[in-house]
């Protein structure tokens, strides 16, 4: 199953010396100044001081970077939460976007508590003898394409949170474990997706879990829809997901280009105040290496944000397969503080500067009602 991340987390007190000791930090004076003058501008405890990385001498541009607060806040402007279900729940996000003959990871499977499905065949399974039987069967009826499968809480999961992956393998020689997950699965709902294979450029990076990339999107009051940025997530630690928060790590791609960024970054909990410029296991050099499909990935994320009009700001997560791009899901309500980091700050961006202007005008219109 999942591979959780394996390697201690720093203390606020580790990070602190750490920061302390850093040969490229401001001085003590100009970090507690510019601490305090984040803290007076936003009104609120300067968390992104930290986060982005501005105690560094070489973030001089403090105001373009945004706290989390008021980019979380800043979403729920643009998007109808009466529609946001269509994309937090992956079922309804496959039912719905699968339509449209968009590129999606496989079902083979999916249940709500005892009672799966199958293709049309829906049935329930009573104990971990018979949930270990129906799994071997679903990855060998797919072995053509992996031999693991992916298993996916089906709604409303964040930063990689019950996500497994389970390979056939295990399933006889770890019985225990695969116990264990029935009795997790049982509790709500899952999918259980094929695994995909990715592009050798990227696997060649990062082999231990497929490599998504993270575009935002937004559509402007007139239906354009335009792509803000994008970066690319991978573990550094051989875990099999890719989310920073079980400890990966995530470089900025050029959206013009699709050229990787030369900066790759992490939690400051899990690499302190290291600044990546090449994957901490393969050695592989973040910056020029070019994503495979990545125009055909922004036109992509393009298609799928206008087929949603109502939610018009959205995090999506895309993988690169070995022939084409893979739109793995849609968040509406996304965490979209590493698209701030890996842009250098939000505000020099230039979607997102007419985001922040329409953003103005919204909140306008709400005080004034």
């Amino acid at each position: 199953m999942r591979q959780k991340a394996n390697s201690p987390q720093l203390t606020n007190t580790e990070i602190f010396f750490q920061i302390l000791k850093d040969p490229d930090r401001k001085s003590i004076i100009r970090m507690i100044w510019e601490f305090f003058y984040l803290y007076f501008y936003y009104g609120e405890f300067p968390r992104q001081y930290f986060s982005r990385y501005l105690f560094k001498k070489t973030r001089t541009n403090l105001l373009d970077y945004y706290p989390w607060k008021f980019l979380y806040n800043l979403k729920h402007f643009f998007n109808e939460k009466e529609l946001c279900e269509v994309l937090e729940n992956k079922l309804y996000y496959d039912f719905f976007y699968r339509q449209f003959n968009l590129s999606l990871p496989k079902i083979l499977m999916y249940n709500h508590r005892n009672l799966f499905v199958i293709g049309k065949k829906n049935f329930v399974i009573s104990s971990s003898g018979e949930f270990r039987t129906i799994l071997a069967e679903i990855i060998k009826k797919n072995s053509s394409a992996s031999d693991s499968v992916i298993i996916k809480k089906t709604y409303w999961s964040y930063g990689g949170d019950k996500v497994f992956k389970v390979y056939l393998s295990q399933i006889s020689a770890d019985p225990s474990r695969i116990d264990e997950l029935y009795e997790e699965v049982t509790k709500s709902g899952f999918l259980f997706q094929e695994t995909i294979k990715q592009h050798p450029l990227l696997d060649k990076l990062n082999p231990s879990c497929v490599n998504t990339i993270r575009f935002d999107t937004y559509i402007d009051p007139e239906g354009k829809v335009e792509v803000i940025s994008a970066y690319l997530r991978m573990s550094y630690r051989n875990c099999e997901v890719d989310n920073v928060s079980l400890g990966g790590c995530f470089v900025g791609i050029d959206m013009q280009t699709g050229r990787l960024k030369k900066e790759g970054f992490s939690n400051l909990i899990d690499l302190g105040v290291t600044i990546l410029t090449k994957h901490p296991v393969t050695n592989i050099v973040f910056e020029n290496l070019t994503i495979p499909f990545f125009e055909e990935a922004k036109a992509l994320v393009m298609k799928a944000a206008s087929y949603m009009p109502g939610i018009r700001l959205v995090g999506w997560d895309v993988a690169i397969g070995v022939y084409e791009p893979i739109l793995i899901e849609g968040n509406s309500d996304y965490d979209n503080t590493g698209n701030d980091l890996s842009e250098g700050g939000y505000r020099t961006n230039a979607v997102f500067k007419k985001v922040l202007q329409e953003y103005n005008v919204l909140k306008k219109q709400k005080t004034a009602d």
